[in-house]
C-alpha cells in the first residue's frame, strides 16, 4: 500500500511537470512565474542619469505611417522594447498595459518591436492589449542604446534616462506609480 501511494505522487508529479512542457497549461504556468519573479526597475540616482542628446529617431507607428521620437521632446517617455515571442515579453506586458491605461493621457508610451505587423496585431488581438505598437525601423540610429526585449527606458521631460531596465520588470507597482506621478507635476 505505501508503494501505490508513492507511486500515484510520483505519476502525479511527472504530469505536472510534463504539463509545463506539452500543455497551454504550461504556457500560462510559465508566464505566471515570470511575472511572480519579476522586480521593480531600478530608478537611476540623479546624478547618475544621462540626458539625451538627441530625440532624432525615426519610428512607424501601428498605421505604418513614420514619424520621430522628437513629437515627444518636453514629455516623460516610457520606452519598452519587447517581442511576442519572447515569454517574458509577454508575462511583462499586463503591468504595461495597467500603466498605460492610467498614465496614456500624461506619459508618451512607446511600446516597440521590430516584429512585422500581422503576428504582433494577431498577439494584441489574443492577448486583449490596448496600448499603442510602435515599430522599429532596423539600422535607423537611436538617442541611447537599443535594449534587447524586454528592455525599456523612462525618461524625464527635460531628457534625462531615470530608469533603464534590461530584463523583465514589474511595472504595475506603486514605486513606479510615484515615480511617474512625481515626473509628470
Amino acid at each position: 500500500m505505501k508503494n501505490s501511494k508513492k507511486t500515484i505522487i510520483n505519476v502525479l508529479l511527472i504530469a505536472f511537470v510534463l504539463s509545463f512542457f506539452v500543455t497551454p497549461i504550461g504556457h500560462f504556468g510559465k508566464v505566471y512565474l515570470n511575472r511572480l519573479f519579476a522586480a521593480t526597475p531600478q530608478i537611476i540616482e540623479e546624478s547618475s542619469r544621462q540626458q539625451l542628446q538627441s530625440y532624432k529617431w525615426r519610428l512607424k507607428d501601428s498605421n505604418w505611417d513614420y514619424f520621430n521620437l522628437d513629437i515627444s521632446k518636453g514629455k516623460v517617455i516610457f520606452i519598452n522594447f519587447w517581442a511576442s515571442w519572447r515569454l517574458p515579453c509577454e508575462a511583462e506586458l499586463k503591468g504595461i498595459q495597467e500603466i498605460y491605461d492610467e498614465y496614456k493621457d500624461k506619459v508618451d508610451f512607446y511600446i516597440i518591436t521590430n516584429e512585422e505587423r500581422p503576428p504582433v496585431e494577431e498577439f494584441m488581438r489574443l492577448k486583449k492589449f490596448t496600448f499603442p505598437v510602435t515599430y522599429l525601423i532596423i539600422g535607423e540610429p537611436a538617442p541611447f542604446e537599443i535594449l534587447e526585449p524586454p528592455g525599456s527606458y523612462i525618461i524625464d521631460n527635460n531628457g534625462f534616462i531615470v530608469v533603464k531596465e534590461e530584463d523583465i520588470a514589474s511595472w504595475d507597482t506603486s514605486r513606479i506609480r510615484k515615480l511617474l506621478n512625481d515626473l509628470v507635476k
